[in-house]
């Protein structure tokens, strides 16, 4: 692609500017090629402005930076980050512009939502795709990923996949990240989705008030936004007058002056029951996740479609023959009267939304596993302590993906958030004994929660990773015990 294109929608500044021909655009030096052009960008450890020539060794045409280097081939930029998202758009010919783009931010209930709005898309004869922390989906094509958001230059060329692949809709996870660093550039969203936000990500980001203003970037990107009232931070954007969006409100505790609001909500270990409302139609629904997080995030899907031009009947009959969300409130196994679940839940707010929902349908005791990821957020692990204390009836304290952390120091952190009075624990550092333990030491009516892995099939162990499938595990514990 001509340079003149590639800068199409970028201010810059470059006193000795050549049209050449670019054949790709990198931000590791070590990835230039010929005639490739080096963007700059500053990271939390490294900042590429140190390696332009290193890049200009291996060949590369232009150096995009945010200061003068001094050097002819320049590329002058205020914000390297956002040229560079821009530039992605432009070199896959912005595929984003033949897409409707779907978009859900917050800290818990994007993977749900992402799934259930794709599986009312389908169902209505749409080709759809999908990019989320589980995995993308191009139509029916499954590709793993390692982030929730793909790097601006993999997202650009994901969604031209999803062009040539003749998809309509896609839904897009969008993580706080992702928005702190541009990697949306500036696509337009025809609908943008918050769900909550609860403590999470503060080794990233420096405060809660930080975390909320990369979430808030979503919304001036999108036509309408969805907002949850019943979390504070939803209702402060859906309040915040400088958001310019069309904007649209759901709550489960309130019926008046919200779009979309749920009443009559039951729950059991089979699913929730509850009526949906809009306007003045009324839906009885019959979801197989359990939990009011789960009537949340029906809400907040019936949102976006609503406003998507699609009829309430398609959402009415996907939401109740809606099959459920890998390692989302999944039952995984049940034995002498027994049911496990495993989840994703690895916040806070994860556990006192999960736990609480079993809790209420449970007839013996909730006995929920967890441990926290090492590498990341510490405040939060006392938090996650008191959170699981509360409503659970007995802890195993085990390990989650410690990364490169010793274990047992994550689990210090853990435990002093409990008080030896608050409830009965036990910790077991093996995740794979503290399950076989929670499985020996239950009884008939008992609910044992596996939280934090969700659908993950590893651990990270020393820096290592492992194969670690909770499904599998289980099943393999039960013939160890010929249950």
């Amino acid at each position: 692609m001509k340079l003149k294109t590639l800068l199409e929608g970028i201010d810059f500044e470059c006193n000795f500017f050549k049209n050449l021909y670019i054949k790709d655009i990198v931000c590791n030096s070590k990835n230039v090629i010929e005639d490739s052009i080096f963007v700059c960008i500053r990271g939390q450890k490294n900042d590429g402005h140190n390696h332009y020539n290193d890049a200009l060794e291996r060949g590369a045409s232009y150096i995009l930076t945010e200061e003068d280097l001094n050097i002819d081939n320049q590329i002058i930029v205020k914000n390297t980050r956002f040229a560079y998202s821009k530039m992605c758009q432009n070199f896959f010919e912005n595929p984003s512009k033949q897409l409707k783009l779907i978009a859900i931010t917050g800290t818990n209930g994007k993977t749900t939502v992402a799934n259930i709005i794709a599986d009312i898309l389908r169902n209505k004869g749409e080709k759809v795709g999908v990019i989320g922390t589980i995995q993308v989906e191009i139509d029916d094509k499954i590709i793993s990923c390692d982030k929730t958001t793909p790097d601006a230059y993999e997202l650009q060329k994901i969604l031209k996949s999803m062009v040539i692949a003749s998809c309509r809709y896609v839904i897009m996870e969008v993580s706080s990240h992702a928005l702190d660093q541009n990697r949306i550039g500036d696509m337009t969203f025809e609908v943008g989705i918050f769900t909550n936000l609860t403590q999470d990500h503060l080794d990233y980001h420096t405060d809660m008030n930080d975390y909320f203003l990369a979430k808030r970037k979503l919304f001036d990107y999108c036509k309408i936004g969805i907002f949850n009232l019943d979390d504070k931070y939803g209702l402060t954007l859906f309040e915040d007058k400088e958001i310019k969006c069309i904007k649209k409100s759901y709550s489960i505790f309130k019926n008046s002056n919200v779009d979309f609001f749920a009443d009559n909500i039951s729950n059991d270990i089979t699913g929730s029951n509850f009526n949906i409302n809009y306007k003045k139609i009324k839906k009885n629904i019959r979801f197989i996740i359990p939990g009011n997080y789960s009537v949340q995030n029906c809400l907040a899907s019936l949102g976006a479609i609503i406003n998507l031009g699609i009829d309430i009947d398609i959402v009415v009959d996907s939401l109740n023959k809606f099959k459920g969300v890998l390692g989302r409130s999944e039952v995984i196994g049940r034995k002498n009267g027994v049911a496990i679940i495993c989840d994703y839940a690895h916040t806070p707010d994860g556990l006192l939304n999960i736990i609480p929902s079993i809790k209420e349908y449970t007839k013996g005791r909730v006995i929920t596993i967890f441990g926290c990821g090492g590498d990341r957020d510490k405040l939060k692990r006392p938090l996650m302590a008191k959170a699981a204390a509360k409503y659970s009836d007995f802890l195993i304290i085990t390990s989650d993906n410690p990364r490169t952390e010793n274990p047992e120091e994550i689990i210090k952190d853990i435990l002093s958030g409990i008080d030896d009075n608050d409830i009965e624990y036990i910790k077991i550092t093996d995740r794979r004994n503290a399950i076989k333990e929670g499985i020996l030491m239950s009884k008939e009516g008992d609910v044992i929660i596996l939280a934090g892995k969700g659908h993950e099939d590893y651990q990270i162990l020393n820096g290592k990773t492992i194969n670690f499938n909770e499904r599998v595990v289980v099943n393999e514990i039960f013939n160890e015990l010929s249950l």
